[in-house]
């Protein structure tokens, strides 16, 4: 199995994740790969699910978390947000920062769908990410826009398409390029030939670092 961070250029400091469907996974992928290069702080500034097999730390103030910290390596730390799901933790990201090495922030929602265009209030990116991670749903390519993108008006506006009409890389590019969100893509679910000729085309309409692969099957590419 390879490793995404390097992919990612994942570094200490503040990483937001936002897009599309799987930044959970990747979360979850990273803190895993992060835990044996230094304290890792898991956390959002919208919403996430509470997880089960990571340790949560959800009120106690810094001293709670540092001591999780020195004892398991990489925590979840939030808020209580109701229907077993975390909201912001109580310190700010800035104080988090000085706490671990890595804070890795799930900065956006998607429903769970692969693609997503973005409201004015969104992501919620704290002001001191140094690297935003946006992520793209390749297993979306083929479907109509209706189907596979949160808030499809807007991502079908932004791309000049209707509703109906398949999603290709090329109206996916066009969404991308409009919102200017991200300072790097990774596209996610690509687990086929044809879904890597899709990812690379993608790119290719980018400028932008750009990583394809599978969090599932553990092979990443870059096609920068």
């Amino acid at each position: 199995m390879m490793e995404i961070a390097p992919f990612l250029e994942i570094k200490p400091g503040v990483t937001a994740l936002i897009g599309g469907g799987g930044k959970t996974s990747l979360l979850y992928a990273l803190g895993r790969e992060l835990r044996g290069r230094g304290r890792v702080i898991l956390c959002t500034s919208t919403h996430i699910r509470r997880p089960g097999h990571v340790p949560v730390i959800l009120s106690g103030g810094e001293r709670k978390l540092e001591e999780a910290l020195a004892r398991h390596g990489v925590v979840c730390a939030g808020t209580e947000a109701g229907d077993g799901k975390l909201t912001a933790p109580e310190p700010s990201f800035t104080r988090l920062a000085r706490l671990a090495d890595y804070v890795l922030v799930e900065a956006d929602g998607s429903r769970g769908l692969p693609l997503k265009a973005h409201a004015p209030h969104e992501p919620v990116i704290p002001d001191n990410a140094g690297n935003v991670v946006l992520v793209v749903g390749a297993d979306g390519f083929g479907h109509s826009v209706s189907a596979v993108c949160h808030r499809p008006e807007r991502w079908a506006a932004l791309a000049r398409c209707s509703m109906d009409e398949p999603v290709t890389p090329a109206l996916s590019a066009r969404v991308l390029l409009a919102e200017a969100l991200g300072s790097r893509v990774y596209i996610n679910k690509v687990e086929s030939a044809a879904l890597m000729a899709a990812a690379e085309e993608l790119s290719s309409y980018l400028t932008c670092h750009v990583t394809a692969g599978s969090l599932h099957e553990g092979v990443f590419r870059c096609l920068c």
